[in-house]
């Protein structure tokens, strides 16, 4: 009996272990669709370096060094490079360690390492002509991008370059082909992504021992003061160092009593560049491990010790690699085609890029007032674009990341408590505001996250800090707003896009005053929301841009977006955008008929190239007819139709959308990914279901483009969705179950999903009218 029992306790064991390991093999196949290259050219603006989710370091090569401005001027050629890494270039010059990913605008690119031999050069060259500095010709053969990890060949060195990541740590490793006492590691401290001049304020460096050294630097960029410390720690002993200070300071001080320049364990100033001199022999692999720390260089030390203790590169890259499974696996989904699995897995990643990890190992970071504080229960991040990734990126996280969201919060209202001027982020990072573009969308992530139930914050502290926001009369139009009811464009500019997205953040603000009971705060938002009327122009049919005296302006061109009172939009897509009252933004058109008319003209219509030529982010690629996807104005238009009875107009839109706008390819975007919404658009409506407004807790209905796709939610329950049936051709939606019962809205709600559950498409070629 006991022999019979253990015969078959181990028969069970076996099973156990080999359906585990099927399963771990399962997840780890999902890796093979993430490709960090897709996005790298033209209008994506990604990286294709190492980097963990949300992590602090984002190590990537940069290719060109392009500055911001020449003889004065903006450099438009510098817009290419918003992420460092341009597909299409053929050398690099090095890898840095702080990116964004998908940006329209840019800064960062701190801290470049580049490995050469031979004569030793600390200019970078150029790309015409590669042997006049460190530079090195590369080739897309020999060169593979991974989730957290990048392996490249150095042609002019031979030298194979791998780089992986920790959190807070860059792990690099040079392969040296040959023997030589004339191996040298560069560290360039100007270099930097939209740089100029004079964007560097102060870098520090300073050699702790022969394979030690720590230091900072301090940029004055989009981010006006921001310093970032970093360790960095060799492999084996550097033979000997010096450094060049390429800045023309009148003042030198004392310190020409040393030869500073050459094995002097402090370097100091505006504009440094560093070298490393090693012996090395043939195939020997030189370590670099690259911490970074908002806070000090005794924090980047501690980083280091704590992340990346050894040597090991390979655990490194595999550790850094299972922490990608284990979130690309919230989603395990089954799409039509090897192109489609890996579009959805590579926006998986990417909406995992950022907000970033802004703090050390112990909860230390750099606040926006400058002082070091302590995120005391809560992940303090950065990196919150937020005009883009309040539409979709932030409703995701409330979905499968709710931890972090909800981290995401506390990291804005602590910003809040530090702000000068008493206001939640508008775009912020590195402990500064850059106050890009519009509107206080802050406010939309916080109530989004407060009415779906996934706030354990104060709530009654957080709708304070949102009504303080939209109560600071200096803040871009601001004041005219609250006293007119619109912005009036003849005061300040972008007026209409502005009075319309400040009337949908306050509608945001009295939901959750209606939810917590305060009337007083509820009834001076929801008049504020219907500010929205007051920009329509009845006889134009459009949103308009208005004037102080109260008329609208004369000089009007709806498929113009430059000088038009608009942002990134014309009035053709902003005239849209009332995502908190479609039903009555319909009507104020006419009727439903009417409007699905004008809907249709959107995507069917040609916009020619004279109406966007002065609108730099903004490319024949990314538009279908005059909707533009590339720019999120638009990004809820498709679903509109659910408000004139013809759903199956939005099925066959979104579809079209999936297919023209993402494919598995270096210029694969129809626009920049802007930290995730675009990819975050993708795997909603992949999944047949948006986001059209948030803070709100319906999801409006579309066609998934999934065969079958499991959310794995937090809470420990799972939510199915399946779409039997569902093709290239059958992209119309026949009937629609949760758990065996019809659907009978064009909506679902964020506790359905909560609830756990399996939601069913059935499929069909022909519409269900």
């Amino acid at each position: 009996m006991g022999a019979r029992f253990a015969s078959h306790l181990s028969l069970v064991t076996a099973f156990l272990v080999c359906t585990q390991q099927f399963s771990q093999a399962q997840d780890k196949n999902l890796l093979q669709y993430v490709k960090p290259i897709i996005g790298t050219e033209k209008m994506g603006h990604t990286y294709p370096g190492a980097t963990v989710p949300f992590g602090m370091v984002q190590l990537s090569p940069e290719t060109d060094t392009i500055p911001y401005e020449m003889n004065g001027k903006y450099n438009p050629d510098v817009y290419k490079y918003c992420a460092g890494y341009q597909y299409t270039d053929k050398t690099i010059t090095g890898f840095s360690h702080t990116h964004f990913s998908g940006t329209g605008h840019s800064d960062l690119g701190d801290f470049l390492i580049m490995p050469t031999t031979g004569k030793l050069y600390l200019n970078p060259g150029t790309a015409t002509d590669p042997a006049s500095g460190y530079r090195s010709t590369f080739s897309h053969s020999n060169e593979t991008a991974e989730a957290d990890y990048y392996k490249v060949k150095l042609d002019k060195y031979n030298i194979t370059a791998e780089l992986t990541a920790t959190n807070r740590v860059g792990f690099h490793q040079y392969t040296f082909p040959d023997a030589t006492d004339q191996a040298h590691i560069v560290l360039d401290l100007m270099a930097g992504i939209y740089n100029y001049g004079n964007k560097n304020v102060w870098t520090f460096v300073r050699v702790e021992n022969d394979t030690l050294i720590t230091g900072y630097r301090q940029t004055n960029g989009w981010a006006r003061t921001r310093t970032v410390y970093f360790a960095m720690s060799f492999s084996k002993p550097f033979t000997q160092y010096g450094h060049q200070n390429y800045a023309n300071d009148v003042y030198k001080g004392f310190w020409r009593k040393f030869d500073v320049t050459r094995n002097f364990p402090e370097m100091a100033g505006r504009q440094i560049r560093a070298w490393f001199d090693f012996k090395v022999a043939a195939g020997e692999k030189v370590k670099i491990k690259f911490a970074l720390s908002p806070v000090s260089t005794e924090g980047a030390l501690n980083n280091l010790r704590t992340e990346a203790p050894g040597w090991d590169f390979e655990k490194v890259k595999q550790d850094g690699q299972a922490m990608w499974v284990k979130e690309l696996q919230k989603v395990n989904a089954t799409l039509n085609s090897e192109d489609e699995m890996t579009n959805f897995y590579t926006a998986m990643y990417h909406a995992f890029l950022s907000p970033t990890t802004y703090m050390d190992a112990d909860g230390s970071y750099r606040g926006l007032d400058q002082n070091n504080h302590k995120a005391n229960g809560f992940t303090n991040y950065t990196t919150f674009s937020l005009w883009d990734t309040y539409r979709a990126l932030h409703p995701l996280f409330n979905m499968i990341q709710p931890k972090r969201n909800a981290d995401m919060v506390q990291s804005m209202i602590a910003h809040y408590e530090q702000s000068a001027q008493h206001m939640l982020p508008v775009w912020s990072h590195y402990a500064n505001e850059n106050w890009c573009m519009i509107g206080y969308h802050s406010v939309s992530v916080i109530a989004d996250a407060i009415i779906k139930g996934n706030a354990p914050f104060d709530v009654n502290k957080a709708l304070d800090a949102c009504v303080t926001t939209a109560r600071h009369r200096s803040y871009d139009g601001l004041g005219y707003y609250i006293d007119m009811g619109y912005v009036p464009e003849d005061r300040n500019g972008s007026s209409v896009s502005k009075t319309l997205e400040y009337a949908y953040d306050d509608w945001c603000i009295a939901q959750v005053a209606k939810k917590l009971g305060r009337q007083n705060i509820y009834e001076e938002f929801i008049k504020r929301s219907q500010n929205y009327r007051n920009v329509y122009d009845a006889a134009s049919g459009y949103m308009r841009p208005r004037l102080y005296n109260g008329s609208f302006r004369e000089a009007f061109d709806p498929l113009k977006t430059d000088n038009q009172g608009f942002i990134e939009g014309n009035a053709w897509n902003y005239s849209l955008y009332v995502p908190q009252y479609p039903a009555e933004m319909i009507a104020l058109r006419g009727d439903k008929k009417s409007f699905s008319r004008h809907l249709d003209s959107l995507f069917t219509m040609h916009l020619p190239d004279e109406f966007f030529a002065e609108t730099e982010d903004i490319t024949r690629d990314g538009i279908i007819g005059n909707y533009v996807h590339g720019n999120e104005p638009s990004h809820h238009a498709a679903y509109l139709y659910n408000w004139t009875g013809e759903p199956w107009k939005t099925q066959e839109r979104v579809r079209m959308i999936l297919k023209k706008m993402y494919r598995p390819t270096s210029d694969g975007l129809g626009g920049n990914d802007d930290c995730g919404q675009m990819s975050a658009w993708y795997i909603f409506t992949s999944l047949g279901f948006y986001p059209v407004c948030p803070g709100s807790e319906q999801y409006i209905l579309g066609s998934p483009a999934v065969k079958q796709a499991t959310i794995q939610l937090e809470n420990g329950k799972t939510f199915t969705v399946e779409a039997p049936g569902q093709s290239d051709k059958n992209v119309y939606v026949q009937k629609v179950t949760l758990n065996g019962q019809p659907v009978l809205s064009n909506s679902i709600t964020h506790q359905d999903i909560m609830n756990g559950g399996r939601l069913v498409f059935q499929m069909g070629p022909k519409p269900k009218k």
